[in-house]
């Protein structure tokens, strides 16, 4: 060909990959006939391939789905950076990025890739949106050089090309019409054609993750407290400050309390973008709130003592019976503070006024703080070792848990404040 021909093809191949057509350019060669080997192979071979005549182009149009623009621009939203990874030139791949929405200002191909150091290339691609022209093996090298700057890295892929990207991602997704080695290194496959289901998927996951954080918080923080509570009671109550089944029994109804959190609401900006495990917020957060239930457990000790003389140990009828009082009004101070700091711990705004729990939980919190105040008239109490509360208590463990809520509150702003959690 003639070079003003060849410029021509040329340019009509960049026309149509600029259109976001795949092209596959079409030759022809006459060569004589030749029979097949001994071995069945191929009597053609690369040499061969030289001397053709172009007979013109095939351009094959895969246009993105309906959804993808959407989808892409709910996770962007969500705090979710969108990158492509294709073989295609960068021409058809750039086309395609523009009708989703996505940024091209930023474009690395694969042989550029191929010269750069895994340090190098980590520092790409924080920034690039687009990789074009890579091998397999790029695309599992990208993958792994944004894991190596902390992401969590999400890949979607359906080919066979996809699959060592798709095995080294922390989350490798496919579809139900992919090939099966893409299926089978996928960790997760989309039974839904739609794409919004991916901004869906991360909204679900992140609402998982902050309601384990929430359970992990008020049993650490509780338990905490509890410790020094009993070490407290321990050194100067003349008797057991709970019955071990009064422990069991309180345990068993605390859980049986937190059994609703997986259904439990999320604060919006608890979702809004991604969050990690941060072992040391939650060290601050435990050391912080958990005493705080121990100060109140310690002015219950002291009021159960002092005020209804369960001091009094004179005689054995005398010390069963003190010994009783005080254990049925700790047990109850502590199944409902408890109980009731479920909805101060799990939202960092002010309970039940800017952030309400889901109805699962309120009702179960309210149920079994009922059960906690209803066991020692109950025909169960005695076996528990239960007595029945002077009509005093009632309106002093009313202040105790108001007091409660508002130090508790006050001790998360202030961790917030100070961005400890």
């Amino acid at each position: 060909m003639d070079p003003q021909h060849v410029e021509d093809l040329k340019k009509e191949y960049e026309r149509l990959s600029a259109d976001g057509f795949r092209v596959l350019a079409i030759a022809i060669k006459d060569v004589a006939a030749r029979g097949n080997a001994a071995d069945g192979t191929t009597p053609y071979g690369k040499a061969d391939e030289c001397d053709l005549i172009l007979n013109g182009y095939v351009a094959f149009l895969d246009p993105p789905k309906e959804t993808a623009t959407a989808a892409i621009k709910d996770l962007q939203g969500h705090g979710v950076l969108v990158k492509v990874l294709t073989g295609d030139n960068d021409l058809v791949a750039r086309k395609i990025c523009k009708e989703v929405g996505l940024s091209t200002e930023f474009v690395l191909l694969g042989d550029e890739l191929e010269k750069m150091t895994d340090q190098q290339l980590a520092d790409a691609a924080e920034k690039t949106t687009l990789f074009a022209r890579v091998s397999p093996a790029h695309k599992q090298r990208i993958v792994k050089a944004l894991q190596s700057r902390k992401h969590t890295v999400g890949y979607m892929g359906d080919g066979i090309n996809d699959a060592p990207s798709l095995h080294a991602a922390d989350v490798g997704i496919s579809v139900d019409t992919a090939v099966d080695i893409a299926k089978e290194s996928a960790d997760m496959i989309l039974l839904e054609k739609s794409l919004l289901v991916l901004d869906e998927g991360v909204l679900e996951g992140r609402r998982v993750f902050s309601n384990i954080i929430k359970y992990v918080r008020m049993g650490a923080s509780s338990n905490f407290g509890n410790m020094f509570s009993v070490l407290g009671a321990s050194v100067f109550v003349p008797f057991l400050p709970m019955l071990p089944v009064q422990i069991l029994a309180n345990n068993l109804l605390y859980d049986v309390s937190q059994t609703a959190i997986p259904t439990d609401a999320v604060d919006p900006e608890r979702i809004a973008a991604p969050r990690q495990w941060n072992i040391k917020d939650l060290t601050w957060f435990v050391i912080l709130i958990g005493p705080c239930s121990s100060i109140f457990d310690y002015t219950t000790y002291f009021m159960m003592l002092y005020l209804f003389h369960c001091w009094d140990t004179s005689t054995p009828t005398a010390a069963a019976h003190s010994a009783s009082v005080f254990q049925t009004g700790w047990f109850v101070e502590s199944l409902l503070t408890q109980t009731l700091i479920i909805h101060v711990i799990r939202t960092n705004k002010i309970p039940l006024l800017q952030s309400r729990s889901s109805w699962p939980v309120l009702v179960m919190s309210l149920l079994i703080m009922a059960i906690g105040i209803a066991i020692p008239f109950s025909p169960v109490g005695p076996y528990l070792g239960f007595s029945k509360l002077p009509m005093l208590y009632w309106p002093l463990l009313a202040a105790t848990l108001l007091c409660y809520v508002l130090l508790t509150q006050g001790a998360k702003m202030w961790l917030l404040h100070r961005k400890w959690i």
